[in-house]
């Protein structure tokens, strides 16, 4: 690893925690340059919900790229990219009646939520965004305004303004009724809240802890919006596509969001790929106003149209995911029972999941030791007090069981040298 100690950045973070070279990487399953395999509850940090190197998809990007079809288009039309947005419009749009306009704004989340944010202001020509307690949108200057980390929000080097920051669900007492101050704030022309343009949230924080806002919660926040005038904005970028079952994170509510951004598995194979959607009417961009050199990256327009044939031409995909995040859900109970000194519980909906701890060092002696048994899982939350499952939709009963003996096994090591809560 000299070479990687030597050339590459300190800001390197994921390697640290996994001290190998990872070479091969099929279905669930990851292999270091040794052969040694890793069950993967990882999964590109929701990049790779149909698995690593899924053999359909494959198939259709190695064919694309052996005719020598375009590969970078920049946002020129392509036979890829129109077969992708017709696509995405039978299979995800119609069904679920939402008539969203599609952006392309650059190759990652981050770009979707600048695209996003940048939208918002100029349709309504206000500046501040609300932003919630815990949420995570970004590293760029704007997603990190309305990111809640401190120590992500200290690498700006610059005063990151232009956001309220409001309580995410179930972040105060229990007691208070849900948006009693930002209504308050709203109402009040002495709070010196200007109106905001937007707001923006996830349905499940993933980054900020496995934090499930209930159907309840944003219904009645897209009640808010509305009746002030406001645009919602959902970031679906680790918790769409499936993640939660649903294909969008905020179907279960029932709401239908100003604007959503989409990334990570969008291209169902981990290549790089973006989206942001909004209603018709928002759709005021000058020609040229917002781009990038990699918005027409086709490769994974071809490999995203295959992922939403492959997958989401009925059902099944969504009820088989549910029913293995309840499977998933029941195994952590178990644990948590087993741990209850420590303050442990479960957090998550469909196969984004978490087991969180009290004390925040169980959580990373707990993914330490799954590491040096062979599965690949991360923490979250402020203080790393989540253990966080995110494997892929596509894993096995079999799969996912045998993660979850390893996770308990871990987790027994985990706290023999904590002390009870």
């Amino acid at each position: 690893m000299e070479t990687f100690q030597r050339l590459e950045s300190e800001v390197r973070g994921y390697c640290r925690n996994w001290p190998v070279v990872f070479d091969r990487a099929v279905g669930s399953h990851v292999y270091d340059e040794t052969g040694k395999p890793y069950l993967d509850f990882f999964a590109g940090a929701g990049s790779l919900n149909y698995g690593h190197n899924h053999p359909e998809l494959k198939t259709s990007l190695i064919e694309y790229l052996t005719d020598d079809r375009i590969v970078h288009s920049l946002d020129a039309y392509s036979v890829a990219k129109r077969d992708f947005l017709q696509t995405f419009d039978e299979i995800v749009l119609k069904p679920r009646d939402l008539d969203y306009k599609i952006q392309f704004p650059g190759p990652a989340g981050n770009n979707a939520v600048e695209a996003a944010l940048k939208l918002a202001r100029k349709y309504t020509g206000r500046s501040t965004i609300v932003n919630f307690t815990n949420g995570f949108h970004g590293m760029t200057l704007g997603a990190l305004a309305v990111t809640g980390n401190s120590m992500k929000r200290g690498g700006a080097g610059v005063p990151l303004d232009h956001v309220a920051t409001m309580p995410f669900d179930n972040y105060l007492d229990g007691r208070t009724p849900d948006f009693l101050w930002l209504r308050s704030l709203l109402d009040d022309s002495g709070s010196g809240l200007d109106k905001p343009a937007a707001v923006i949230v996830e349905a499940i924080q993933g980054e900020g802890g496995i934090n499930v806002a209930s159907a309840q919660w944003l219904r009645e926040l897209s009640d808010l919006c509305r009746e002030y005038e406001i645009l919602m904005i959902v970031d679906d970028i680790q918790m769409g596509c499936g993640r939660t079952g649903d294909f969008f994170s905020f179907e279960e509510a029932g709401i239908t969001p100003d604007i959503v951004t989409l990334s990570k598995s969008i291209s169902g194979y981990g290549l790089p790929m973006a989206l942001t959607l909004f209603k018709r009417e928002l759709d005021v961009w000058e020609p040229g106003e917002h781009n990038g050199t990699f918005r027409g990256f086709n490769p994974a327009m071809v490999t995203g149209a295959e992922a939403l044939r492959r997958f989401w031409s009925d059902d099944a995909f969504a009820a088989s995911t549910k029913a293995k995040g309840d499977m998933v859900a029941a195994r952590l109970g178990e644990m948590a029972s087993e741990h209850s000194d420590f303050g442990a519980h479960v957090r998550g909906r469909g196969l984004a999941r978490g087991l969180a701890f009290e004390q925040p060092g169980i959580a990373k002696k707990l993914a330490a030791e799954s590491f040096d048994r062979g599965l690949l899982l991360e923490t979250s939350g402020p203080e790393d007090e989540v253990a966080k499952l995110l494997p892929p939709l596509t894993s096995t009963e079999e799969e996912l069981t045998a993660g979850l003996d390893i996770m308990a096994d871990a987790a027994r090591s985990a706290v023999k040298v904590a002390q009870p809560a």
